[in-house]
């Protein structure tokens, strides 16, 4: 079982930063990939950024040069970094997780973006 706890949301103004952190618990498996969906309201799921063997992607054309993704895997975190935060950035964030030899994604509760002045 691999347990992730997002942390980081928050009220931010228009133009602002924000980091976002995930955590993983894990017992013996191996991460290989993580990466932040995000959900806005009324509208679906999207897949936001991954991070896998080192590469990084950012998927959402409305996000790219204003987000980046990094990973420590000493303590298995990963982060998403947000600048020139928009309202239309207003949204929950979930973290998720890949492990070597199992078929699940493993999900974390979700973290609320509000981007509002």
């Amino acid at each position: 079982q691999v347990q992730l706890v997002e942390s980081g949301g928050g009220l931010v103004q228009p133009g602002g930063p924000l980091r976002l952190s995930c955590a993983a618990s894990r017992r013996s498996h191996r991460i290989y990939r993580m990466g932040w969906y995000r959900q806005s309201p009324g509208k679906q799921r999207e897949l936001a950024a991954q991070i896998s063997s080192g590469r990084s992607f950012i998927f959402t054309n409305s996000v790219k040069g204003r987000v980046t993704i990094s990973r420590d895997n000493g303590n298995d975190t990963v982060y998403l970094h947000m600048n020139s935060l928009k309202p239309e950035d207003t949204a929950v964030y979930y973290c998720y997780a890949n492990v070597v030899g199992l078929s699940s994604t493993y999900w974390g509760q979700g973290t609320q973006v509000t981007v509002s002045s």
